[in-house]
């Protein structure tokens, strides 16, 4: 066959493969679950309890496309839970639907300034 065949096609086809390692439970440190989403806050509370118990909450939240939230535990050590909770919601919702089901990593750094009297 030649390219100035008529019936001449091409295919191909590209491949781009990311190996990473394997999270348990295979969420982050967020999941945003709509309220049309493939799993609901019940599946979602039985996965993590299974895989992770005790390292996840699951939060029931009033709103139009949001379900509920699976924050893990630990996040609150560092910030209040209601700040956390709210600042997820605000960002969240501008990329979510009713269908959603997003997990996000949420990486938290705290500066701290000092001024100490060095006068003894």
């Amino acid at each position: 066959m030649s390219t100035n065949d008529k019936n001449f096609y091409n295919k191909k086809a590209n491949l781009q493969i990311r190996f990473s390692e394997f999270d348990l439970p295979p969420m982050q440190d967020l999941l945003l679950i709509g309220k049309r989403a493939p799993i609901g806050p019940e599946a979602t509370r039985r996965m993590i309890n299974a895989v992770a118990p005790g390292q996840y909450e699951v939060i029931l939240i009033e709103n139009s496309n949001i379900e509920a939230i699976a924050v893990k535990t630990s996040l609150f050590n560092w910030i209040p839970r209601d700040t956390l909770i709210k600042t997820i919601l605000e960002e969240g919702i501008k990329f979510s639907s009713a269908q959603s089901l997003i997990k996000a990593k949420l990486e938290i750094s705290v500066s701290v300034f000092k001024e100490v009297d060095i006068n003894v």
